[in-house]
C-alpha cells in the first residue's frame, strides 16, 4: 500500500483543523464573535446601550456620549444580513446594530479582550450573540 495515499488525507485534515483552531466565528461586516462576545475586527469589545430603543433604527448616543462610546460605523460597501442591521445616526452616518441594538466601543478599553465598560452606569452591556 502506498504510504502517500494514507498520509496525504491525514496531513490535509490536520492542516484544516489547525487553521480552524484559532478562528473566531465571523458575523457581519466588521463584527466577529470572540470568547462569547461581539468584537470589532481588531478584537475590541462591542457594547449595547440600554437607552437605545430596540428597533427604532436610531442611536440615542450622540455628541459627547459618542466621544466616549464610539459607534461601530458601517464602511462603504458593507451591507446588513441576518441579525445585523444598519441604523442612521443623528449626524447621518451609518452604524451597525445587532438584533436592532446599535453597537459601540468603549474609549477606555485599551486592548482586545478588555470589557471595562460592561455595566457602566448600569446601562452599558457587552454585546453577546
Amino acid at each position: 500500500m502506498n504510504i502517500l495515499k494514507i498520509t496525504a488525507p491525514l496531513i490535509l485534515t490536520a492542516s484544516l483543523l489547525a487553521a480552524c483552531a484559532g478562528y473566531s466565528a465571523q458575523a457581519a461586516g466588521p463584527v466577529k464573535v470572540t470568547d462569547g462576545m461581539l468584537t470589532g475586527i481588531s478584537g475590541m469589545t462591542l457594547y449595547t446601550f440600554d437607552k437605545d430603543d430596540t428597533g427604532s433604527g436610531k442611536s440615542v448616543c450622540n455628541g459627547p456620549c459618542a466621544t466616549n462610546w464610539p459607534p461601530l460605523l458601517v464602511a462603504e460597501g458593507e451591507s446588513a444580513s441576518k441579525d445585523y442591521s444598519v441604523v442612521i445616526r443623528d449626524d447621518g452616518k451609518k452604524q451597525w446594530a445587532y438584533k436592532n441594538k446599535p453597537l459601540y466601543y468603549w474609549i477606555k478599553d485599551q486592548k482586545p479582550g478588555d470589557k471595562t465598560g460592561d455595566g457602566f452606569n448600569n446601562v452599558w452591556r457587552v454585546a453577546k450573540p
